[in-house]
């Protein structure tokens, strides 16, 4: 099974797909590098592979590689921030209780 996660611009979101085939995507809006996360989906036929969490990952890697800021209103998104610690420093400090962080 391969895996890629991109960002596609022109839809405002980062998708996954598998073995070229879309999976999921995390809907974004973005202002100044600030990316508010307002949804993510994973199509039913991946669900229950992890496919949700590659995602939001692989988009938070992304952010912080564009030195962004992430407003995580998904509520998936806080729980892979939990997970990955390492990502929390994208929520501004100000705003980490708001998402429970």
């Amino acid at each position: 099974m391969s895996t890629a996660i991109h960002d596609n611009p022109a839809e405002s979101r980062f998708e996954i797909t598998v073995d070229g085939e879309l999976a999921g995507y995390v809907d974004y809006r973005e202002h100044e590098g600030e990316y508010a996360l307002p949804h993510t989906r994973v199509l039913t036929q991946f669900e229950g592979r992890g496919i949700g969490s590659q995602l939001v990952v692989g988009a938070l890697e992304q952010i912080r590689e564009r030195k962004g800021t992430v407003l995580p209103y998904c509520p998936f998104v806080p729980k892979v921030i939990r997970d990955n610690p390492e990502f929390a420093e994208l929520v501004p400090a100000d705003r980490r209780a708001e998402f429970d962080l």
